[in-house]
C-alpha cells in the first residue's frame, strides 16, 4: 500500500518506508535531545526515501518534525539544570533572525559548497574535545556576563544562519560552543542549545510552512514519533550526566565527520 503526502509528482510511500521513517524519526529525536544530530538521521532518511521531493521540502518536513521533539527534550532537561536565560536568550533570538535568513537562501547557494568546509570543522572538534578528559565537566563560565552575552550572539549569528541553510550537526556545534567558548558543562550546554534550537526552528519552519514547503501528513506522525524519541533521550542525559554527554558527543561528532566525508567522496 502507497501513501501520499502531496499533489507533487514523486511524493509518495510504501507502508514499509513509512514505518522506516518512523522508527527513524524516534532514534533521530533520541540523539538529538541527548547530544544534538538528528539532522544526521532525519535529514538522510527523508531523502533516500523521498527521493522526488524538493531538497527544500526535505528541509522543510525535517525543521517541524525536529522542533517538536526538541521542544519536549528541552521541558524535561530544564528541570534538572539552571539555564543562563540571560546568556541564551539573545543568542536565541538573533539566531532566529539568521536562520529565517538561511533558509530563505537554501533556495540560492547550492549547501554542498559548505561540506568540506564543514568536515574539517568537525575534525577540529573531535580531536580538540578527545584530547581535553575534563571537557564538559566542569560548569566554569569564562566571561563576565556583557562579555558573555556577545560571544553568544556571535555564536548565534554564525549557527543560526548555518541551521536555516543547511542544519545538520547545528545542535553539536552549539553545544561545543557553549562548553569550549563560555565554560558550560555539557548538561547546561545541551538545554542551552536546545533553547537556541527551537528559535531556530520556528523561523525557519515560519519559512518553509510559508513557501509550501512541509509535507504535514508526513511530519505530524514523525513528530510524534521523534518526541517520543526526545524524551527518553532527555532521560538518559539528565539520569547519566556530563560523563556520559561527552562520550555521546564524540559518537556524534564522529558519525557526522562520516557522513560529511561520504558524502564529498560521492559528489565528485
Amino acid at each position: 500500500m502507497d501513501f501520499d503526502f502531496s499533489h507533487a509528482a514523486g511524493v509518495s510511500l510504501a507502508s514499509w518506508s513509512l514505518a522506516a521513517l518512523l522508527a527513524l524519526a524516534f532514534f533521530a529525536g533520541l540523539v538529538d535531545s541527548v547530544i544534538g544530530g538528528g539532522g544526521l538521521i532525519q535529514v538522510p532518511a527523508l531523502l533516500v526515501f523521498l527521493p522526488g521531493a524538493p531538497v527544500a521540502t526535505i528541509f522543510g518536513t525535517n525543521k517541524i518534525v525536529s522542533l517538536a521533539g526538541t521542544s519536549v527534550a528541552l521541558a524535561k532537561i530544564s528541570r534538572a539544570v539552571d539555564i543562563p536565560w540571560k546568556t541564551v536568550l539573545p543568542a536565541a533570538l538573533i539566531a532566529a533572525v539568521f536562520a529565517f535568513i538561511g533558509a530563505r537562501a537554501v533556495t540560492m547557494i547550492d549547501p554542498k559548497l559548505l561540506k568540506p568546509i564543514i568536515l574539517l570543522l568537525l575534525i577540529g572538534v573531535a580531536i580538540y574535545t578527545f584530547m581535553r578528559k575534563d571537557f564538559g565537566s566542569l560548569h566554569q563560565p569564562k566571561f563576565t556576563q556583557s562579555h558573555e552575552q556577545l560571544v553568544a550572539i556571535l555564536v548565534g549569528v554564525v549557527l543560526g544562519f548555518y541551521e536555516g541553510f543547511f542544519g545538520p550537526g547545528t545542535g553539536s556545534f552549539l553545544i561545543f560552543a557553549f562548553v569550549g567558548l563560555m565554560g558550560f558543562h555539557f548538561l547546561t550546554a545541551s538545554a542551552s542549545a536546545k533553547v537556541v534550537n527551537i528559535t531556530t526552528n520556528i523561523a525557519a519552519t515560519a519559512w518553509f510552512a510559508w513557501s509550501g514547503n512541509i509535507l504535514y501528513k508526513l511530519a505530524i506522525p514523525m513528530a510524534l514519533c521523534n518526541i517520543a524519541g526526545a524524551w527518553v533521550g532527555a532521560h538518559l542525559a539528565v539520569n547519566r550526566g556530563s560523563g556520559f554527554l561527552r562520550v555521546f558527543f564524540l559518537c556524534v561528532i564522529t558519525a557526522l565527520m562520516c557522513r560529511f566525508g561520504w558524502d564529498i567522496y560521492t559528489s565528485r
